[in-house]
């Protein structure tokens, strides 16, 4: 059970839930910095598409990290239950990595790295949008978080259209 929680859940959405509120509130107050000191729209005057120019590269940076991070947090929890076995003393490695192995569903990985890609996907998106399209300039962590609690609402009811909180 711990195996599938780790591979299913915690490497990846409790992961990107905290990313949400610290990478969110940066791509925000970048964008709300830029826009203030009217940096978007000299990008907008020379002609360059500012959503594009300014959208694009983090979306790209985003889905390319986070999945190597969820990766990472992978190997870190199962490191961290091979550091609790040992040093508790709760049992040995062996039977560790036999229930590590036993039954393993490899399937488990790529959902957490698929989940961990949409999650990416949707963090910059309703960020970026919410600034770019509402010209919000304040917009902190708690504008993150509830835009992350609807967002998973949304999932667990089915529906695909997202609301912004303002």
């Amino acid at each position: 059970v711990t195996r599938e929680i780790m591979l299913l859940e915690f490497s990846s959405s409790i992961m990107c839930l905290i990313l949400a509120g610290k990478v969110g509130s940066n791509i925000a107050s970048e964008l709300g910095t830029m826009r203030v000191t009217q940096q978007i729209d000299a990008l907008e005057i020379m002609g360059v598409n500012s959503a594009n120019y300014l959208i694009l590269p983090k979306i790209t940076a985003m889905v390319t990290v986070i999945p190597i991070l969820v990766t990472f947090s992978i190997f870190a929890g199962i490191i961290g239950a091979f550091c609790t076995c040992w040093f508790a003393g709760v049992m040995n490695a062996v039977d560790l990595e036999y229930g590590l192995q036993y039954m393993f569903n490899e399937w488990f990985i790529w959902a957490g790295i698929i989940k961990s890609l949409f999650f990416a996907f949707i963090i910059d998106i309703c960020t970026e949008v919410q600034q770019m399209a509402n010209h919000v300039i304040k917009i902190g962590r708690e504008n993150i978080f509830y835009n992350t609690i609807d967002i998973i609402i949304d999932l667990a009811r089915g529906e695909e259209s997202f609301r912004f909180v303002q």
